[in-house]
């Protein structure tokens, strides 16, 4: 230790390993946390000194730097943990090669040891051990005899059940050795979960110390955590086996912070790619990226790894930009050591643009056009004339349909269904600006057929459930689990679900003159009672403030925020939902599950999708523009040696099934024929079904959403044996090729039969047969003598093809 006659700087090595053979020329040095407080004599905070390298890559150089403390006698380093000795304010200067960090260090209490709080100190070590988890006392009916809440989100029922339901054995004052919180934790007596910790583990001293002490609950409310933060930010890891330690970071309401790296539980999002052990060592494994969390009190934070082969060696090609959603992605891929595919042909764009936007395939004719085109803003322009289409708007208003889950119910008519659909219609086809839209929806007041937005409420009358179908629409969120408990891997709590949810608790309902119609209005009376403290809960904005609801409808409060600049979850979502459905793949993946646990696949795209979109005004238009002249959305499905294996980072074009009412109303488009649907008027096409409910055996099995819940999982565009198997024997195509007569059209209006088999490649496939299809073609046509029947099987055939199946 050193001695305070000492001058006062002083540097101290720490150093244990080495970095022989390694080049860290240009290696940026940082180090976590950049500023330190420390409150008692107890509060040791852990540092973590890491190097950026030219190419990108990071390095763990904790146990390498050197240090220089301005004031020694203030502090101490004990490996790579700050203890206090005396109050005051200081400085240490890391140095690793020739860089330097400083950080300040301020220091009070230092001679105070505070008691051991049940909420601060023991609840985290059950959390920690995983000793409240859902698999162990966290079940809703405990474990073994013993209950405890799960995650944590009961601590004065845990308190409870630990120090009074079975006196002296749970926890025995007397012997505190004996107790059977420490028995069955270090194993000394038969415990299913096995042995959790010993007696040289903190977690073994904190209940000790607590056990002492008396057991003895908190005396008042405890400061609750209100940031939780994870140092390094991340990393780029060089090749198995390299590793970055990790240090986490509470800060309380009080103001207070405290490192609880030791408390903290670990888990990551992808073991195959980098491990992370309980003390917080990350370790990379094979070439990929991970989300490294960190779980404590009611809050999950993580941070970005990404692991690459060993030296890869990589040399990034310039491509040019678009817009400015490239160079996001660029930047991301850049990391990833990932090279983006080419741009995809021009027959190629226009089918997957025409089937994107419209849903519909371009004919021969316009494709044709489109290919001998040679204007150089030709995408743009194809882009802008599709925009402008009506089959734009029927696209998504079917997207929309499945979100509000229209359809017909016990408590929703048919014809309110109908209106309420066409009230859908009416906002996207007049471009009203989505934020209006919602407004208008979650504020909607009058009778269901006069004002058929008021079906929104009247499809889902229970407030629970439209609190959690409205964070999952509109904020991609799923909080239902928070109903019961604290959500475990997000930072929803159960007071935060219960406040939302009572901003719909007021929706009043009433029998209109029609009796088919009910009048949906603000009744003014009804609460929400919390599901553990049984006491009614105010109106509080998800993750924000409880707002001032005097004299005004509390949906109409809610709606005003949900949409505001204040709401950073509503324009994210939006943004991400028609990301996914031009590129087959959210940047947060699913959509509707957003959480802190699966975090978005490029953060900062995201951001400025946002951004932009809020700055448009929220036009719909703007964005799938931007999105669709984007080289992102342009790139090929052909791979190359470095993206074949990524499936989230854009850098290719995935190849997508279509979804079941496209498939179909593309193989009516191509056959010349004409559907019949319910409430809609021959040759209507199936994105146009205004009910939920309304389907046909074609569109179940293909997967066509029933719009039973608000989960984007209803639909279905996964291939499986059953389609292919309709394909192949079903009516469908059979019936519609002959009901169509395309083929023998053609042939009346005297196309010879190369060119009839180039107009069939066009229309089903986007592009003109291959030299080497050529030839197996027409053997196939002239083994048949009838020349119709051959071309037929041939236009069967290209329909079955999974060419014409999926966008590519």
């Amino acid at each position: 230790m050193l001695r305070t006659s000492i001058c006062l700087a002083v540097v101290l090595s720490i150093a244990v390993e080495n970095l022989a053979g390694h080049d860290n020329t240009g290696a940026q040095l940082a180090v976590y946390p950049v500023a330190i407080q420390l409150n008692s004599a107890v509060d040791a905070n852990t540092f973590i000194a890491q190097i950026t390298l030219p190419d990108g890559t990071t390095r763990d150089v904790t146990q390498q730097v050197t240090f220089e403390v301005r004031e020694p006698a203030l502090l101490r380093i004990e490996g790579n943990k700050i203890v206090p000795l005396a109050d005051g304010q200081t400085e240490i200067t890391f140095a690793f090669e020739d860089q330097k960090v400083a950080i300040p260090v301020s220091i009070s209490q230092a001679s105070l040891t505070p008691p051991t709080s049940f909420q601060l100190d023991v609840m985290p070590v059950f959390m920690k051990s995983g000793c409240n988890s859902g698999s162990c006392h966290g079940a809703a009916r405990g474990k073994d005899g013993f209950r405890l809440s799960l995650f944590g989100f009961d601590p004065v029922g845990d308190y409870y059940r630990l120090t009074r339901e079975m006196i002296g054995r749970r926890v025995n004052l007397a012997i505190p050795e004996s107790s059977l919180l420490i028995e069955k934790s270090t194993g000394r007596v038969t415990h299913t979960g096995g042995e959790r910790f010993n007696a040289e583990d903190p977690r073994f001293q904190t209940l000790m110390k607590w056990l002492h002490s008396g057991a003895v609950a908190d005396p008042a409310p405890t400061p609750a955590v209100t940031k939780l933060e994870v140092f390094p930010p991340g990393g780029v890891l060089n090749g198995p086996g390299e590793a970055q330690r990790l240090s986490v970071r509470a800060t309380y309401a009080d103001g207070t912070d405290r490192d609880v790296t030791q408390l903290a539980y670990f888990l990551t999002s992808n073991d195959n790619s980098a491990t992370v052990d309980q003390a917080g060592l990350v370790t990379a494994k094979n070439r990929g990226e991970a989300f490294v969390m960190a779980r404590f009190d009611t809050h999950t934070i993580g941070v970005p790894f990404i692991v690459l082969p060993n030296d890869f060696q990589f040399q990034w090609t310039d491509v040019p930009a678009n817009n400015y959603i490239d160079p996001l992605v660029h930047q991301k891929l850049k990391k990833l050591r990932i090279q983006p595919s080419e741009l995809c042909t021009d027959v190629d764009f226009a089918r997957r643009v025409y089937l994107d936007i419209c849903g519909l395939v371009p004919t021969s004719t316009e494709l044709t056009a489109f290919e001998v085109d040679t204007d150089p803003a030709k995408r743009s322009k194809l882009i802008d004339q599709l925009l402008a289409r009506p089959e734009f708007v029927e696209v998504w208003v079917m997207k929309w349909s499945e979100l509000l889950t229209i359809r017909s119910t016990a408590q929703v008519s048919y014809k309110a269904t109908l209106l309420y659909y066409n009230w859908l219609q009416q906002q996207i086809a007049g471009n009203v600006r989505v934020d209006e839209m919602v407004k208008r929806l979650l504020g909607s007041a009058g009778g269901t057929f006069s004002s058929p937005a008021t079906n929104y409420f009247q499809n889902e009358q229970d407030s629970l459930k439209v609190a959690e179908n409205v964070a999952q629409v509109f904020f991609g969120m799923r909080i239902q689990c928070a109903q019961c408990h604290n959500h475990p891997f997000d930072r929803w709590k159960m007071d935060d679900y219960y406040g939302f949810a009572a901003f719909f608790s007021q929706v009043g309902r009433k029998a209109g003159q029609d009796p088919r119609e009910t009048i949906v209005f603000n009744s003014g009376g009804g609460e929400v009672q919390h599901l553990v403290t049984k006491q009614n809960v105010a109106p509080k904005f998800l993750g924000d403030v409880n707002p001032d609801l005097a004299g005004r409808d509390r949906r109409e409060v809610v709606a005003e925020w949900i949409v505001s600049p204040n709401n950073p979850y509503f324009s994210k979502n939006l943004v991400n939902i028609v990301w996914s459905h031009f590129t087959g793949c959210g940047i947060v993946e699913p959509v509707d599950d957003v959480r802190i646990s699966n975090p978005p696949a490029n953060q900062e795209l995201l951001d400025q999708l946002a951004k932009n979109f809020i700055n448009y005004g929220y036009d719909f238009k703007k964005l799938v523009a931007d999105i669709c002249n984007s080289r992102t959305y342009q790139l090929s499905t052909q791979t190359n040696a470095t993206n074949a294996g990524d499936t989230r980072n854009f850098s290719h074009a995935n190849i997508r099934r279509l979804r079941a009412e496209v498939l179909l109303d593309v193989i009516s488009q191509i056959t010349e024929t004409k559907n019949k649907f319910r409430g809609l008027p021959l040759g209507a096409r199936a994105v146009q079904i205004a009910d939920g409910n309304t389907s046909s055996y074609f569109l179940s099995t293909f997967g066509r959403a029933r719009r039973e819940t608000v989960c984007t999982c209803e639909v279905k565009t996964e291939p499986n044996l059953g389609q292919a198997l309709h394909l192949i024997n079903g009516e469908t195509l059979q019936s519609k090729i002959a009901q169509g007569g395309v083929v023998a059209r053609l042939i009346a209006e005297g196309k010879t039969p190369e060119q009839i088999v180039d107009e069939l490649y066009m229309r089903c496939l986007g592009r003109h047969p291959s030299e080497t299809e050529k030839p197996k073609v027409f053997e196939l046509i002239n083994s048949d003598e009838d020349k119709t029947r051959g071309l037929n099987d041939l236009f069967w055939a290209l329909l079955n093809a999974r060419e014409f199946v999926f966008c590519h």
